[in-house]
């Protein structure tokens, strides 16, 4: 798994993930996500170059969730293959995250 943060403007954090994210790599990601959450202001996880999405990765993004009112933050996930869409729909989290098409769409 790779990760690549970026500020496209003030109080904005676009987070691009691509890869695996699985029991391994999972850690890493919820390091990235709670040190981006604490913040504050708007976190975006663009998941559009992950290609396997596992329970423990899951596990952070529902983490993540619950962490970013508690820094005033607002999560937002973006998503497009099956290998994260899937696994989002299956276990019903799509509806927990505010999911969009492409970082644009995110931030608009």
């Amino acid at each position: 798994m790779e990760l690549s943060a970026r500020q496209p403007a003030a109080g904005v954090t676009v987070l691009a993930v691509s890869g695996e994210v699985d029991m391994v790599s999972a850690p890493t990601l919820r390091e990235a996500l709670v040190n981006g959450l604490s913040d504050g202001g708007t976190f975006v996880v663009d998941m559009t170059g992950v290609t396997f999405l596992g329970s423990a990765g899951l596990a952070v993004l529902v983490e993540a969730a619950r962490l970013a009112p508690q820094h005033n933050a607002s999560l937002k996930v973006v998503a497009t293959k099956r290998a994260v869409t899937r696994p989002l729909e299956a276990t019903g989290l799509g509806e927990v995250f505010s999911v969009h098409d492409s970082v644009d769409a995110a931030l608009s």
